[in-house]
């Protein structure tokens, strides 16, 4: 048989229905795979993420003879995940609850300090360890060459995605053993919240001092170079938060009377989608990632009349296509780091050398948040086993690890081959944090039952219930 004749068209390889297939097969089988995370206790995007790892494996077919992943559907399935990426972190702006910030004052800020803090510098530790003495990447040293970039940003980057928290695990896990409500309980929620706050600014200023942020419009607001250069890209972050602060007083109160004057309007919805985007395409203007600037704009609705409404609506929108086909994408690149992708293939390759580091820079992760987060909590005065509490329960990791990573891939400051490891990072969290909370707060509830304990956020699709939606 001559196979030389089963090879495939690049004119059929090129046409807009091509990208069906792979939509079909990333909803299809991520959305299979988080039912079955579901029913055995694990975070859901965990199914997406495996879901993509097995679509992925199509790539180990010849090019020639494979029609579903090519560079034409690749690049379409990465503008989705673009919107995907900025839904997520719109949708975490939204559901930021800055009363529970208020609630614990200082020494929420404490343990998010010093929760940021340990994991960014024991990550920077390894990361600069392995690259000076173990040689661990020996490629994307040459890259930063020939763009001009300082590897100790690298280094500085590996820490900064240690530094994200998700504790959606651990909310699950303290209400069910009823210590949500307990001042353990509301520290770790309001920590977790500034931490996402600080984890998005360093992500921004990490990104852009490296001078390898790709800005969508570098010629309307430059920045230099040398010194100079730095503080005018300070300055202009600085000025972008100012401005949204302005703007946001007027966004907050008009989604506030708008969620009173039309409540359930699908057009609330589409207005503060589009401001979404619109911010976040202003913040690359000023040199800040756009995930930054989505993440401003659900602050500015977040505890409103309205957000909780916005949120289901924009979540569900999200969660339809745009973010399982985010998820894929980030486990299609882990191929493409092993240089198995079809258009997109890395220069980067998986070393000896960075398989050690990887596995230490997971340990990292996970003692940094404990020690750091477990310290603050000592220092402002939660005892012995609340403070070990504490520290685990900033322990956990989730899509926000995964979203920091990507950015940084995409920067060009790290690997691709660092993706593998961030799905371990939020595997290895998400099985141990629930058990050592249920080891440390084996006693009774000092909250109430389970059933009486309230959620620290809740769920849009209570809130939304309605029995029609006006247009």
């Amino acid at each position: 048989m001559n196979f030389s004749t089963l090879a495939i068209s690049a004119d059929l390889l090129n046409q807009p229905y091509m990208i069906l297939l792979p939509l079909a097969l990333i909803l299809l089988v991520g959305k299979g795979m988080s039912l079955l995370m579901a029913k055995i206790k694990i975070p859901e995007v965990i199914g997406y993420l495996l879901g993509g790892l097995i679509i992925g494996l199509i790539y180990f077919i010849p090019s020639d003879y494979q029609f579903v992943l090519t560079p034409y559907t690749e690049e379409g399935i990465n503008y989705i995940a673009k919107i995907g990426v900025v839904l997520i972190l719109f949708s975490a702006g939204l559901e930021t609850n800055l009363k529970s910030i208020k609630s614990q004052g200082k020494a929420a800020i404490v343990i998010t300090s010093l929760g940021v803090i340990a994991p960014l510098s024991l990550g920077t530790l390894a990361a600069w360890m392995f690259r000076v003495f173990g040689n661990m990447d020996p490629s994307i040293l040459q890259t930063f060459a020939d763009k001009g970039i300082q590897p100790a940003f690298s280094d500085i980057y590996y820490g900064v995605i240690l530094t994200a928290t998700s504790v959606s695990i651990t909310v699950a896990t303290l209400k069910e053993i009823g210590k949500l409500n307990t001042p353990a309980g509301t520290a770790i929620v309001a920590a977790a919240i500034i931490d996402d706050v600080i984890g998005i600014i360093l992500l921004s200023i990490v990104i852009s001092l490296s001078g390898n942020a790709e800005t969508v419009a570098p010629w309307v607001i430059p920045t230099g170079e040398g010194a100079l250069g730095v503080f005018f890209l300070i300055l202009e972050m600085i000025a972008f938060f100012a401005i949204s602060v302005g703007i946001g007083i007027l966004i907050h109160r008009f989604t506030n009377y708008a969620g009173n004057r039309w409540p359930h309007h699908r057009r609330i919805t589409i207005v503060s989608l589009g401001f979404c985007f619109l911010w976040a395409f202003l913040a690359e203007i000023f040199h800040i990632a756009d995930i930054t600037g989505a993440y401003i704009a659900g602050l500015m609705m977040a505890n409103t009349s309205a957000a909780h409404y916005i949120d289901h609506r924009a979540d569900t929108t999200s969660q339809v296509i745009f973010t399982p086909v985010f998820f894929a994408s980030v486990s299609f690149k882990m191929y493409q780091a092993f240089g198995a992708g079809s258009s997109t293939g890395s220069n980067f390759s998986l070393t000896p050398m960075f398989i050690v580091f990887g596995l230490v820079w997971i340990v990292a992760g996970l003692a940094g948040k404990v020690i750091g987060a477990g310290a603050g909590a000592l220092m402002t005065g939660f005892k012995g086993k609340q403070a070990l509490g504490i520290g685990v329960g900033m322990m956990c990791r989730a899509e926000v690890v995964i979203v920091t990573a990507q950015t940084g891939v995409d920067a060009g400051l790290v690997s691709p081959a660092i993706i593998p490891f961030t799905l371990g990072l939020i595997l290895a969290s998400s099985f141990i944090t629930p058990i050592l909370l249920r080891i440390i707060f084996k006693d009774k509830p000092t909250n109430g039952t389970p059933e009486e304990v309230t959620e620290a956020k809740p769920e849009a699709t209570e809130s939304v219930a309605a029995p029609a939606e006006a247009k």
